[in-house]
């Protein structure tokens, strides 16, 4: 096998296509996706609360597993992907052309609580490892990108989403109580209590009950928590 896979070497993952691309897609994560196990909670959370037609936005853009399992199951009106890593855009929108979709704008841009400076932003060779932290295992730097950053509440204030859907590594404490949610109908967080804490659990709790939406049990599975309009 190339080091590229050619997008004719795909992943049939529950009928979302892959490009096979080893850089990207190691064995590990094939199999998840050939098995039907990949983002179980948080895909099933979505399943039964998204609905077509809402405004869409997703922070964390991953694989393009969760963009791709939406823009299929129930298409948005509007639908913006933010995923700070350089290197996962170019393949997140290689799944979405693969799966003829075209109506998901991807952003290489890291969001912030007011920053606007560019960020240098530390590739791995295992470029799911990548992040913003130097200090967290050095030697596997193969790269280093400057990254633009933009206002989280900025991004919500003209996008007005009504669906949100975050997994980004702990970053929602930081991030989600920083804007006003109240444009939201429904949202699925996937949260990180072993890095923000249980008082980081309870902030990211409260800045959804401030917007006016409660915790929905029913959708809800460990980690995996969403969130209704009263």
């Amino acid at each position: 096998m190339s080091e590229a896979a050619s997008d004719t070497d795909v992943i049939n993952a529950d009928g979302i296509l892959f490009p096979n691309d080893p850089r990207i897609i190691s064995d590990r994560i094939a199999k998840r996706l050939e098995r039907g196990g990949y983002e179980e909670r948080e895909a099933n959370a979505v399943r039964q609360v998204l609905r077509r037609g809402d405004r869409v936005l997703e922070l964390g853009g991953g694989i393009g597993f969760m963009s791709s399992l939406i823009g299929r199951s129930r298409p948005p009106s509007e639908f913006h992907v933010y995923e700070g890593n350089p290197k996962l855009v170019p393949f997140i929108r290689r799944v979405h052309a693969l799966n003829n979709l075209d109506n998901i704008t991807v952003h290489n841009t890291l969001l912030s609580v007011d920053a606007t400076d560019d960020i240098p932003f530390y590739i791995r060779k295992d470029f799911l490892g990548s992040s913003m932290d130097r200090n967290n295992e050095p030697d596997t730097i193969i790269e280093t990108a400057m990254v633009p950053q933009k206002p989280f509440s900025e991004v919500v204030d003209t996008l007005q989403p009504t669906f949100l859907v975050c997994d980004i590594e702990g970053a929602e404490r930081m991030l989600l109580p920083t804007a006003d949610l109240s444009c939201l109908r429904a949202a699925v967080v996937e949260l990180h209590p072993q890095w923000i804490g249980q008082d980081g659990v309870q902030e990211v709790f409260d800045a959804f009950n401030k917007a006016g939406l409660t915790y929905f049990a029913r959708s809800s599975h460990g980690k995996v928590v969403t969130f209704k309009k009263r």
